[in-house]
């Protein structure tokens, strides 16, 4: 096997990878494990800087997991300033995608719209508009009539206030992917499909070879994008990391009689029911349904669409009985705080990780790509991804401090974030 072969573009397919039948190297200095936007992200953003004998491994193919939606939100309206500050430095990059690395994904910037059904909900997005606004994100709050505005399937006396921010918007996860990886690809990463990884050798706490179908690549660094398959990846390496696939699923309403206006990406806070645009003449509806059980289940199915239309019927009553011609299932990758996780793994050194978005992973993947660059680097990144380790749910007692003498077990280093979808 070649070490040094880089998939060709010439007998690349429409993703930039090689044909399935390709060899795979005997040694890789990174391997990433992951073919969705995160890893595609990732390679990407290694192979321009230079770093040499870049390997992705995908089980199936491109954007065959969570990155396969549609359609994908990208926002900074958050909460958390760790992901305010990730949301803007992705949404810059999003916005640029045509110049770097290159590619079409039909970026629109329609804003996000936030409604807000009560004071209490208006309060906690008053907090996170000022922190917003202070780290550069031009969103505020709105009044009703002003939100109607905007969106005019909404009934203005159904809210007491909405939040907006007109950089947000919507792109194509799966153009996204495959303009990351050509690029990775033109740069000399190598990019491998159908090849799941079956193991992780190490030996004397150090990374030595990932094990596949295909043959065993000998490499001293390893990359986790895995998604919702990402506990199972770092088991195999003894490294802990607590991510839940969890099904959640969108309709299509297909073309309309009357197209519908031009709206922007539109959600009810208190049910998590929302809308936009499908590019088509029609509109694209979701929400969490509070019923899904955790598991890999990726049918789609209507049964999510009666507590859908009944939260819609409070805030868009035209919505709610829309026809449905289609519907897509996705699965997110949740954590216990549906925060990231991103960093290097403490006892397995060169084990690095991104994985756990909880539905955040496609809006934030240019900076995560970055910012796992830096890390494999030692760079000093643009933040400061250590609140976001996995170590952060390892148990510790109450009260104790990081010694942890006494008291009962308990989380430690949770991230708070209000505007989860």
């Amino acid at each position: 096997m070649d070490c040094s072969m880089a998939t060709d573009p010439s007998t690349a397919t429409d993703h930039g990878t090689a044909p399935a039948s390709a060899p795979l190297p005997e040694h890789a200095d990174v391997v990433i494990i992951g073919g969705g936007v995160m890893g595609a992200s990732i390679a990407f953003h290694l192979a321009e800087a230079g770093v040499g004998g870049v390997l992705l491994l995908e089980r199936d193919r491109p954007a065959a997991g969570s990155s396969g939606k549609p359609i994908g939100g990208v926002r900074a309206q958050f909460s958390d300033p760790l992901n305010i500050r990730l949301g803007r430095r992705s949404l810059e990059a999003w916005r640029a995608f045509g110049e770097r690395p290159g590619a079409d994904i039909g970026f629109e910037s329609v804003g996000y719209l936030f409604l807000l059904g009560d004071d209490t909900e208006r309060a906690l997005f008053e907090e996170g508009v000022a922190a917003q606004n202070a780290l550069g994100v031009p969103s505020r709050i709105l009044g009703p009539a002003e939100a109607a505005r905007l969106c005019p399937y909404l009934d203005p006396d159904s809210i007491v206030a909405a939040a907006h921010c007109p950089t947000d918007g919507y792109a194509l996860p799966e153009a996204a992917v495959t303009g990351y990886l050509r690029a990775a690809v033109r740069y000399g990463a190598t990019v491998r499909t159908h090849c799941p990884v079956t193991a992780i050798d190490t030996g004397g706490g150090a990374l030595d070879a990932v094990r596949t179908p295909r043959g065993t690549v000998r490499t001293g660094t390893v990359i986790c994008c895995a998604g919702a398959w990402s506990a199972e990846v770092g088991a195999m390496a003894g490294v802990r990391l607590p991510v839940t696939p969890l099904r959640r699923q969108i309709a299509f309403t297909g073309p309309l009689d009357i197209p519908p206006p031009r709206v922007p990406f539109t959600l009810d806070f208190d049910s998590t029911a929302y809308f936009h645009n499908d590019g088509a003449g029609g509109l694209l509806l979701g929400m969490s349904d509070p019923r899904q059980k955790p598991g890999f289940g990726r049918e789609f199915s209507r049964e999510w669409l009666e507590p859908f239309r009944e939260a819609v019927g409070r805030r868009a009553p035209a919505l709610a009985a829309m026809p449905v011609r289609r519907g897509w299932a996705g699965l997110y990758e949740t954590t216990p705080d549906n925060n990231a996780l991103i960093g290097e793994a403490a006892d397995v050194p060169r084990f690095l990780y991104a994985t756990g978005f909880s539905g955040h992973g496609f809006l934030q993947a240019p900076a995560v790509g970055e910012l796992v660059r830096d890390l494999y680097l030692d760079r000093e990144p643009f933040l400061d991804v250590g609140p976001l380790a996995a170590t952060r749910f390892d148990a510790r007692p109450d009260g104790a401090g990081e010694d942890g003498n006494g008291g009962r077990a308990r989380p430690g280093g949770v991230r708070p974030e209000v505007h989860i979808i």
